[in-house]
This record gives structure tokens, sequence and C-alpha cells, in this order.
């Protein structure tokens, strides 16, 4: 048997008046301090990352060719869905994980064979948003624009108009008709070196880590360093997303 015990009314309000005549001020310092960690916890929030995950819904119509094993079916659907952009989920579904069926049983609807069922999984989304900051790899610089590589997959555009004219110049790289950087020092270099050379040179271009100079590239005004610096990563504001064929793109600014 379990007893409880109750503490009188009486001693429990002379101990709070006994802690308030110890110190009157104690409320207000409580309030201070609650104030002092709400501005500590402001201060130390991290800023909302482009990449999320989120629990997913979908209903998918499972091929019957799948009819023993509607799982491997979602799945491979899902596996189809991965780096296209996906408007209910408002981003790039990068994995999907812990698939699980809603319902024990899928729909058959008149003649189509098609299983319908609805499933939820685990979905990692790839989803920037407007004003956020991102770093990304110069792999282009022309006159109106600049091209950035963000994780080495996903395109960004920076326009002309929203790069800072008054810090910001274009300077122009040699033409191709020159001899000593033209097609005529290439074919004499490719002689000299042999097929090394042609190797290496392929190699940089499919890679994409060296920057393509011929058509120019841009330079601080005032002390001459390239835009990107010597690694070529640039810092940027998104300001624009834009989809097409189920891909995603991203318009930034330096301003």
């Amino acid at each position: 048997m379990t007893t409880s015990i109750s503490l009188p009314a009486s001693s429990h309000k002379k101990r709070k008046h006994r802690a308030s005549d110890a110190d009157p001020d104690a409320p207000r310092k409580k309030k201070k301090e609650k104030s002092k960690l709400d501005k500590g916890k402001s201060r130390t929030e991290t800023s909302p990352s482009e990449f999320r995950m989120t629990k997913a819904t979908i209903t998918l119509s499972v091929p019957p060719v799948f009819a023993s094993n509607l799982r491997a079916g979602a799945e491979e659907m899902l596996d189809s869905m991965i780096m296209r952009y996906i408007p209910s989920l408002c981003g790039v579904l990068l994995a999907h994980s812990n698939l699980h069926f809603l319902s024990p049983t899928a729909s058959i609807n008149a003649d189509c064979p098609f299983g319908i069922c609805n499933v939820a999984f685990d979905a990692t989304v790839w989803s920037p948003s407007i004003a956020m900051k991102l770093v990304g790899k110069i792999i282009l610089c022309s006159p109106d624009h600049v091209s950035l590589l963000l994780h080495s997959t996903f395109n960004v555009a920076i326009p002309r108009h929203h790069i800072p004219q008054d810090v910001w110049e274009f300077e122009y790289g040699p033409a191709e008709n020159d001899p000593e950087y033209g097609e005529g020092a290439v074919g004499s270099s490719v002689d000299k070196e042999g097929d090394t050379g042609m190797k290496e040179s392929d190699g940089e271009k499919a890679g994409g880590e060296a920057v393509p100079e011929a058509s120019g590239q841009w330079v601080h005004r005032l002390t001459g360093t390239k835009l990107g610096g010597t690694d070529g990563y640039l810092e940027f504001t998104v300001i624009g997303k834009t989809v097409a064929n189920e891909m995603l793109s991203l318009q930034g600014s330096i301003q």
C-alpha cells in the first residue's frame, strides 16, 4: 500500500514569503537571466540549410510486371525520381528511405493492369530558398554572365546586372587567331609534348576543374584579382529559381 504525504499549505506559503523577503529583486533577476538566455539562443541558431529531410507520401501506379513484388516496383519508381525536381517536395529528390505502404492492398481500376498504392517514405531534398547564401565553383566567365557549378552538380548563373560594375570589370582573353594563344600554339605544344600533353588537356576538360580563360575573366578594378580568387569558388545570394525539364537551376547575385 502506498501513501501520499501532502505538505501543509501554510508552511509552503511561509517558505515562499521567506524566499521573497531574502531577495526582493529575485523575480527581476529571473527575467533578466531569461532574456539573456533568449538572446544567446537567437545568436547560436544556425541558418537554414539547402538540404532537408522530410516525410513524403505519394500515390504510385506500379506496372503489372511487379504484381508479385509491389515493394520492388515502388522502389524502382522512386529511384526514377532521383535528381529530378518534384513540385510536391519543392525541391530535387536526392535520396529516399524507409518505404512503407499506407494500405495492405493495392487497387486496380477497371481494366487498367497497374496497381495503385499509396506509399510513404523519408525523402532527402535539395531545396535552396531565395536570399540564401551559397558557394559555387566558377566554370565559365563571359561579358554578360558568370556560370557556376554548385556541389559539382547544379547550375548557377549570375547575370551581368547582378555583378557590381564599380568593383568588377570584364577582361577579354586572347583572340582565337592569335599565334601565341590560338590554335597554332596548341598544335605546336602537341608536337613538342606528344600524346602526354593531349591526355592532360583532355583530363582537365573532363574534370571541369580548370576555368576556361579564352573568353576572358572578371577582375577587380583596383587589385586586378580574379573573381573567385585562385581556387575559383564564389559566394553568391540566391535571387531566383528556374525549373526546366525537371531540372532546377539557380540565379544568383553578388551585389
